[in-house]
């Protein structure tokens, strides 16, 4: 099939990237020339494990192109997929100018039957809101379907999840729609994967319905993390106990320094600016994203339960939001180094890939390449992202490096007594 992926963004970059490599042909069209230049040089903009080989393969191959051309991404293609950022404005709500600003130009430029999808995060009635501009853009009245099909696509793991997803949703009130979309679908349904046909609405709320149910299992865990701090109890086997409960599982119930990234936040406000919109109660989403936000202070004020800030050099293990990506929006690290520059504290950072956009962000701060270099002389050692290679590091090293053995472990990821055997001034989230 001839596709067009409208945005070269994470999603629009994986999901045009993923589309070529199951054989079909892929215009990416972004506004960006000098990403798109980076991008056609066969430069990722992005670090994903798994994408640069099945990208550079395609775009080899020619099945995969870049263009700022609107007119000729539309006109070449059968299926739009709309894949732009849609970032909480002023008032907490979805901003949708970028893709209102691509339906104008659908609009404009649309010369026979497509189906113009929406795979961005949008709220619902989002597909009402394109069609309406689309058809008061077109200069003749031309057929065309909309289609919601959500993306499942975790940072870190995106080439799996889209080879291999739990769930395809396709929203769509017509039969014609659905038969084309499960076409396109049909490489990956065939590895048992369910498709699951919804009406359009129930497609939209169904993306915010599961970064939502996420989110508040985090803040659960969260919250009975203090708890656990007061009585004495371990919240590790607070979460095994719970997660063997074949009714709950245990993904997504681990304490630590709150959630961040491009979704669980953006998606968390904008599921209550949307529910207070049509006159609902938010009260449940509001109190997520309230102790989300609280969680993220938890380890400075541990710090400064041990030990004067002012003055004090801080080591920072782990910049972006979660493993195996460079993402830092909305990252906990953003919060706990500001909280500490303000207390007067000099910081050390180190992250396996994600100082590069740190850099742009964080002023101030000292980063390092080497884990074990960003600690020497240092006054403590605060862990924010749970990178495989700070899971096993030789701690009586890290003893050494350190001018005082102080660790605050914001994800968990240490033995409490073994760290306290060894002499360090241990704390972490909820044990």
């Amino acid at each position: 099939m001839n596709l067009t992926v409208a945005g070269t963004g994470y999603v629009g970059l994986v999901t045009g990237t993923g589309f070529a490599n199951l054989g079909n042909n892929v215009i990416c069209f972004d506004i960006d020339e000098a990403k798109l230049e980076a991008l056609a040089g066969g430069e990722l903009t992005i670090y994903e494990p798994g994408l640069e080989e099945i990208f550079k393969r395609n775009l080899k191959a020619g099945r995969l192109v870049f263009t700022s051309d609107i007119k000729k991404a539309v006109r070449e293609s059968d299926i739009i997929l709309i894949c732009v950022g849609t970032p909480s404005n002023h008032l907490q709500e979805a901003d949708l100018t970028a893709v209102e600003n691509v339906a104008m130009q659908i609009g404009k430029f649309m010369n026979r039957y497509k189906v113009v999808v929406n795979k961005s995060t949008v709220p619902v009635g989002t597909a009402d809101l394109v069609r309406n501009i689309i058809k008061a853009n077109q200069r003749k009245e031309i057929d065309f379907d909309m289609v919601s099909n959500p993306e499942f696509l975790r940072e870190g793991a995106a080439v799996k999840d889209f080879e291999n997803p739990d769930r395809i949703i396709i929203g769509t009130d017509s039969k014609k729609a659905e038969k084309i979309m499960s076409a396109l679908y049909r490489s990956v349904a065939r590895t048992g994967r369910p498709i699951m046909i919804t009406g359009i609405k129930s497609a939209e709320i169904i993306k915010y319905a599961g970064n939502a149910m996420l989110a508040t299992r985090i803040s659960f865990m969260n919250q009975l993390s203090f708890l656990c701090d007061k009585t004495g109890a371990d919240i590790k086997d607070v979460s095994r106990g719970l997660g063997l409960d074949g009714r709950i599982g245990s993904r997504f119930l681990h304490a630590g320094v709150g959630y961040g990234g491009s979704c669980f936040p953006k998606d968390v406000k904008a599921l209550i600016s949307t529910l207070k919109k049509y006159g609902c109660d938010s009260d449940l989403f509001e109190s997520v994203h309230r102790i989300n936000e609280k969680q993220k202070t938890v380890a400075v004020e541990k710090l400064k339960s041990v030990m004067p800030i002012d003055g004090s050099t801080i080591a920072i293990w782990g910049l972006s939001f979660k493993p195996k990506t460079d993402d830092i929006r909305e990252a906990p690290s953003l919060k706990i180094i500001d909280d500490l520059q303000k207390m007067g504290a000099i910081i050390h950072a180190f992250d396996p890939v994600a100082i590069k956009n740190a850099g742009k962000v964080l002023k101030g701060v000292r980063f390092f390449k080497d884990p074990y270099e960003t600690i020497r002389g240092c006054d403590a050692l605060i862990v924010v992202t749970e990178w495989d290679e700070f899971r096993n590091p030789d701690m009586k090293v890290v003893k050494e490096l350190l001018k005082k053995p102080v660790i605050i472990d914001g994800r968990n990821i240490y033995d409490p007594i073994e760290l306290k055997e060894l002499g360090f001034t241990y704390l972490a989230i909820g044990r």
